[in-house]
């Protein structure tokens, strides 16, 4: 049974490995919304963070820790620490084995590293899974909370979320990540077999819903005709 819980870091069984290659497609550049534009800045002070202040913000980072998942910063500059991802898959992936996420909102916590990669995280979590799609078909999403406002950003395969991790505090009531399909319109990314086989999985679920529910109301129908035999039964 899966713990929920993964490493980046090192190759061993039960959900330890080590994801190096990034699949993920960057997101296209644009202009930024107006509730995006902190997020911007997040990422452009990445390359201008020295040592003394990444140490000081894990010193900060783990002041605030609460449920003990807490970074290390080692020697040569790198950290690793733990992040939280939601899934919000909308279809099951097609897989190898059982672990597919089949409950919407399953959060999973990953052991990663300061270098690891947006496309290294999907993969992982993806291998976790025993999913055989292609972690191109996956985007990891930050969602922010700003004034009472909530709003979430697709990231680049070139961002690194243990960084943004770091710069928003430990709170998950701040920052979280979310890994969901491609939007609607990105299904030409999908072969006509894949497509015909989601078409089969949603039959399959709607006529299981339909036996539920007629089964259901047959049982409601039983008891409605016994309470009334017993009314009419002759006193």
């Amino acid at each position: 049974m899966s713990s929920g819980y993964s490493s980046l870091e090192e190759d061993a069984e039960d959900f330890f490995f080590t994801a190096r290659t990034s699949f993920f497609r960057r997101a296209p550049q644009g202009k930024p919304r107006a509730g995006q534009q902190d997020v911007e800045k997040e990422k452009e002070t990445y390359n201008y963070l020295s040592k003394e202040e990444i140490k000081d913000k894990v010193h900060k980072y783990n002041l605030a820790v609460t449920d003990k998942l807490k970074m290390t910063l080692n020697s040569n500059g790198i950290y690793t620490g733990f992040i939280k991802v939601q899934m919000e898959l909308c279809r099951p992936p097609q897989t190898s084995g059982k672990l597919a996420p089949s409950s919407n909102g399953c959060m999973n916590t990953l052991h990663i590293s300061s270098t690891n990669t947006v496309g290294e995280v999907i993969e992982a979590l993806l291998k976790k899974f025993l999913v055989t799609e292609s972690p191109a078909k996956f985007a990891l999403y930050k969602r922010c909370h700003r004034e009472d406002q909530v709003y979430a950003c697709k990231l680049s395969d070139r961002e690194h979320p243990l960084y943004l991790r770091l710069v928003a505090g430990p709170r998950t009531d701040t920052l979280s990540f979310v890994l969901r399909e491609h939007e609607i319109g990105e299904w030409e990314a999908f072969s006509l077999p894949e497509l015909q086989n989601f078409l089969r999985i949603l039959d399959k679920e709607e006529d299981e819903q339909l036996q539920s529910l007629k089964r259901r109301y047959a049982a409601y129908r039983q008891k409605l005709e016994e309470a009334l035999s017993e009314v009419w039964k002759p006193g």
